[in-house]
């Protein structure tokens, strides 16, 4: 009896960890977006909008905003044990996954067509930060699904994908405070953090998916930016705005 009590309190106390990761992450989208986005005209911000709030940004902020929603709606359900509904969802979000990579593609080249990039950046150059957080999800994501009946590895996974994400709202509250664009990679990175304390306070090790998953998000970082003022990069850069262009 004892043994299972045990049991149900660590399940409990997951549940309400990744409910809080899911959380804590919508918390900061919503910080980031507040003043350019989710309160424009309540209160001021600091500069317009760069591409202008046209119907492609409000469908891929509606997208980008309903996964967070939707990982923590799937975090409640597995706390309540409907699992049944949290499959049922799990196929809406594979297709909302595949929208989120199309049409979060097309914000980025259209930031490269509009001359959009942070501290003076070569906008060509920096369109390799947001692609190469878009390829990182899909990665994740469909790392998840093929995991998904493994539930320690799916759960990670899919908070990984998300992570991933972070950047261009951490960027719109780091980046006004004077700091370069490196900084911003560290502060989203900075989410795994939770993860790995929660991993090593529950298993005594950190589990393979947070071990390699976090590794690659972290070496991911340095990686961009090093890649980004390449001849190779702004070839192809120049390449896939020439495809919408």
């Amino acid at each position: 009896m004892a043994t299972s009590g045990s049991a149900y309190d660590h399940r409990r106390s997951e549940n309400r960890f990744f409910s809080s990761m899911a959380l804590a992450i919508l918390l900061a989208i919503f910080l980031g977006f507040a003043r350019t986005y989710f309160l424009r005209g309540l209160i001021p911000a600091p500069t317009p909008a760069p591409l202008g709030l046209t119907p492609l940004i409000h469908l891929h902020s509606l997208l980008f905003t309903g996964w967070v929603f939707l990982l923590l709606v799937q975090a409640r359900l597995v706390a309540a044990k409907r699992i049944d509904v949290h499959r049922r969802l799990g196929m809406a979000a594979t297709v909302l996954a595949a929208m989120m990579v199309v049409f979060g593609t097309l914000v980025a080249i259209q930031a490269v067509v509009r001359g959009v990039g942070p501290f003076g950046m070569d906008p060509r150059g920096f369109l390799i930060v947001p692609l190469f957080a878009l390829g990182l999800f899909a990665v994740f994501v469909v790392a998840g699904i093929r995991a998904r009946r493994n539930a320690q590895c799916h759960k990670r996974l899919m908070l990984l994908a998300t992570i991933a994400l972070l950047p261009p709202a951490i960027a719109r509250w780091v980046l006004p405070m004077g700091f370069a664009p490196p900084v911003v990679l560290v502060v989203a990175t900075l989410f795994l953090v939770p993860l790995v304390v929660w991993d090593l306070k529950t298993r005594r090790r950190l589990h393979p998916v947070t071990l390699w998953g976090g590794l690659l998000l972290v070496v991911s970082g340095p990686l961009r930016l090093a890649l980004a003022d390449t001849d190779g990069w702004l070839a192809i850069s120049g390449w896939l705005v020439g495809l919408i262009n």
